[in-house]
């Protein structure tokens, strides 16, 4: 019978770099179930008929529910939200306040995407400034990304950022208004509206974790082979010694 001694030192890595490994594996598995009930969420809730704004306030779960606002635009307070691709072409989207007269409230719309090829030119876009009728859907962004403080993102209008809190920009503002943003539908005031519900689907964090089980076996059956390889190689040098052969 082969004996079978890797070594203290390298079971105790391996061990470590093993618990790791399978870690990442389980992780990404409970990634891609989130994204499937995520995914599922959105195509039940995106057939479903606008709640008006007032209800949707006071709802726990409001994410992806459609929304019908009436009111205007306020397009003194324009947010760009930078590094936004389409088809390989950079561009921005492009948030507005929106007072909805028949709630009171202040609601962030992201209007679309604009390209912006030539970062020495401004922007150029229009805000309606007649009472409209729009329909939009509830954005609430999964987990929790980066988000800029309040101070900074005082200046001049319209702001270029990188991300933003909408409970900041009510607070700066000094008005009552939702939460998070809500994205536009097709419509007169919406620009590019081809919405990604989120940047990776589930298909591909079963990808990574199926990769990070794999450096998992690759690991096992390293620590195996080598643990009867140098064994092997130390009992036929120890016979070497004791015989007196070089």
């Amino acid at each position: 019978m082969k004996r079978f001694r890797p070594g203290v030192m390298p079971t105790l890595v391996v061990l470590v770099l093993l618990a790791g490994l399978i870690g990442l594996g389980c992780w990404q598995l409970g990634r891609a179930e989130q994204k499937r009930d995520l995914l599922a969420a959105y195509a039940e809730r995106r057939v479903q008929a606008p709640v008006d704004a007032g209800r949707l306030m006071e709802m726990e779960d409001p994410a992806y529910r459609r929304i019908a606002l009436h009111g205007h635009f306020d397009g003194e307070h324009s947010l760009l939200l930078d590094n936004r691709l389409r088809d390989g072409q950079a561009g921005v989207e492009l948030l507005q306040p929106f007072h909805d007269e028949p709630s009171g409230q202040w609601w962030l719309v992201n209007r679309g995407w604009l390209p912006w090829p030539d970062r020495r030119e401004p922007v150029h876009f229009d805000t309606p400034s007649d009472l409209m009728t729009l329909n939009a859907w509830a954005y609430v962004m999964p987990g929790r990304a980066f988000q800029l403080r309040a101070d900074a993102i005082g200046g001049q209008w319209p702001h270029l950022l990188t991300a933003i809190d909408a409970r900041q920009l009510w607070q700066q503002l000094q008005r009552n208004g939702f939460g998070h943003e809500v994205r536009l539908e097709a419509g007169p005031a919406s620009y590019r509206v081809d919405w990604a519900v989120t940047s990776m689907g589930p298909e591909k964090h079963l990808g990574y974790a199926v990769q990070w089980f794999a450096l998992a076996l690759a690991l096992t059956l390293l620590y195996l082979y080598f643990g009867w390889h140098d064994h092997k190689e130390n009992t036929h040098g120890r016979r070497h010694t004791s015989t007196g052969h070089p």
